[in-house]
């Protein structure tokens, strides 16, 4: 396997971010991460790379069977497209693998309720045709710690990356003194990221 699958940096133009199947009766059956949590994350994420102008991809399996995607999500990406579909893994929906070759992006940052199933078997299938998929562990969740596992393990056999919500966002930052530093970590909402403003303030202040 190329190691430059490893080593190369995620930059906003070298990534598509694509959040498959967070929909709110799914959500009920998440055991591995509370669900606040889990909201909290994949919004974020959404947030912090619609601030760095990534491409992003919604999609949703069977909405009748499964509800719709979490309110949160939609309201973080007003009028956003969500791709409805039947298929299980979402590359099998020739317009959720269409939507992604058009983004032109190689690397692919991807998010999924279930891990083992939603994220997994999509990552799975990009990495073996080409693409360099991230997997996106915290804004992602599953039904039993089991599922969480064994997801985590297929993944990373397969060659998956696997990574977490603010180190992807961070790394395209590349550096705090970009105008989007502000916006990207008000997006991210860690616990700390409003002390490190309020810091980065107070000494802008002093100089």
């Amino acid at each position: 396997m190329e190691t430059t699958r490893y080593s190369d940096r995620l930059t906003p133009d070298n990534a598509a971010l694509l959040l498959i199947d967070h929909q709110v009766g799914l959500f009920t059956g998440v055991r591995d991460i509370p669900v606040a949590e889990l909201k909290h994350n994949v919004v974020a994420l959404a947030k912090a790379l619609k601030v760095l102008s990534v491409p992003i991809i919604v999609t949703a399996t069977s909405p009748e069977m499964w509800g719709p995607v979490i309110p949160e999500l939609t309201e973080a990406l007003p009028g956003i497209s969500i791709i409805n579909r039947t298929t299980v893994n979402a590359f099998d929906d020739a317009r959720f693998a269409k939507a992604v070759e058009a983004t032109g992006r190689k690397k692919l940052i991807i998010a999924g309720v279930s891990t083992e199933v939603c994220l997994a078997l999509p990552a799975i299938f990009a990495t073996g045709i080409g693409y360099d998929a991230y997997a996106v562990i915290d804004a992602s969740g599953t039904f039993s710690e089991t599922k969480r596992i064994t997801g985590l393990l297929r993944m990373v056999q397969a060659g998956v990356i696997v990574t977490d919500y603010s180190t992807v966002a961070v790394e395209m930052l590349k550096d705090n003194a970009s105008p989007k530093a502000g916006a990207l970590y008000g997006a991210l909402d860690m616990p700390f990221a409003g002390l490190v403003g309020q810091l980065a303030g107070a000494f802008a202040k002093g100089r």
